[in-house]
């Protein structure tokens, strides 16, 4: 009786062994499983956020168009796009600046033409959006080349260029707005990099307040500030 006690005894330990040894087994799968789970969750959470964000800021609805610089008019200038994105201008460039009324767009070229971007909006645009488009405007890229405006007729509530490259936007919140600014303002077809869009040459008044300036006659050898009319600015 004692050797089959004994052999019984051996064979619970080996079967309790076997028991422990399973459930271990299970335990680290149940683990390694769990944590690839929480892996794989991960991934596809990140995944699900950069693809949208990539789709949220994509510019592949931005439209282009090539435009010579330099080309420097005293007239009015009747322009394909609106507003317009390039082309003839006017000899003076606006102050990059936030205006409350519509600028004349000879002058604004201008100063696309020196690397700005340019939010415009419809005039009748809710004062909130407005306001938010002026916190993107004060807050996204380089300030000394930012540029806003109301602008009559917009094909768009808002619409934000450069030179060469124009987006319509329906919410000022849309995150392609900064995404385009942060690309085009200053980008890599600004035909005059380095050029101010201030300075005592600037324009700072708005289209009802100043008609296009006259080209100067008899005065060919006169700096540039001496011949721009004054009129005091209406800007934020």
């Amino acid at each position: 009786m004692t050797k089959e006690k004994a052999q019984a005894r051996r064979e619970h330990l080996q079967k309790m062994r076997a028991d422990q040894k399973r459930k271990q087994r299970r335990a680290a799968l149940l683990m390694w499983g769990t944590g690839g789970l929480i892996i794989v969750v991960l991934v596809g959470v990140v995944g699900f956020y950069l693809v949208k964000q990539a789709r949220e800021t994509s510019l592949d609805a931005v439209t282009s168009a090539k435009y010579e610089a330099g080309e420097h008019v005293w007239n009015a200038v009747s322009y394909k796009e609106t507003p317009p994105v390039g082309g003839q201008h006017n000899n003076y460039w606006q102050q990059c600046a936030i205006y409350d009324k519509p600028i004349h767009p000879e002058h604004a070229v201008h100063s696309l033409e020196h690397g700005a971007a340019w939010i415009t909006y419809r005039p009748d645009l809710p004062k909130a959006q407005i306001d938010k488009l002026k916190e993107i405007a004060t807050s996204t890229g380089q300030q000394d080349y930012m540029l806003m405006s109301p602008f009559p007729n917009l094909p768009s509530p808002i619409v934000v260029s450069s030179w060469g490259h124009q987006l319509k936007l329906t919410d000022p919140a849309d995150p392609k707005l900064p995404a385009f600014i942060k690309r085009y303002q200053n980008g890599a077809d600004t035909p005059e990099p380095g050029a101010t869009c201030g300075g005592p040459d600037a324009i700072t008044t708005t289209a009802d307040e100043a008609p296009l300036p006259p080209e100067p006659t008899g005065q060919q050898n006169a700096p540039m500030e001496s011949l721009k009319p004054s009129a005091s600015p209406s800007q934020q």
